[in-house]
């Protein structure tokens, strides 16, 4: 691997690493105690989906890189590891793309999941949605990241914010 890869490898890491420390900070910023002596705390689903999708992929990072670590890099296995980093990556970065871009068109928030076989899962913070709303969605999706095909499902989640 070249260092030039390695450098941006390991710069990708930080900006996760960074990402990850404002999501905390965020999320510690959301809750908020009762007076009443009860210890209850409100969350909403969007920064609980944040922090899911961000342990989940903190755990599949350290699963990777201990491969990484165990391998030789001339191995199969280093080079998959290696692979499917960068794939998840890109997942995440086109994720917080989308999501900022749905936000632009007045969503008070949005979570965006991408799967596997250009699976798509949008999660928008409202009550119902109308037809224009759905296809200004897939007009964004279409001028942002020029995705036409494959599975697409925009589902609304109404959460206070």
């Amino acid at each position: 691997m070249s260092n030039a890869k390695k450098i941006a490898l390991m710069s990708t890491l930080v900006l996760l690493l960074a990402v990850t420390a404002i999501f905390n900070f965020v999320l510690a910023g959301t809750r908020s105690s009762q007076v009443d002596g009860s210890a209850s705390v409100e969350v909403n689903y969007f920064t609980t989906h944040r922090a899911e999708r961000s342990s989940k992929r903190s755990e599949e990072f350290v699963q990777l890189d201990s491969v990484i670590a165990a391998y030789a890099q001339d191995s199969e296995e280093y080079t998959a590891a290696v692979a499917r980093k960068q794939e998840l990556v890109e997942i995440m970065e086109d994720e917080l793309v989308l999501e900022s871009v749905i936000k632009a068109l007045g969503f008070s928030d949005v979570a965006v999941v991408i799967g596997e076989n250009d699976n798509i899962n949008i999660f928008i913070n409202s009550n119902e949605l109308s037809a224009e709303t759905v296809t200004k969605v897939f007009y964004a999706l279409e001028v942002e990241k020029n995705i036409r095909n494959g599975n697409i499902i925009i589902m609304p989640v109404y959460a206070e914010s």
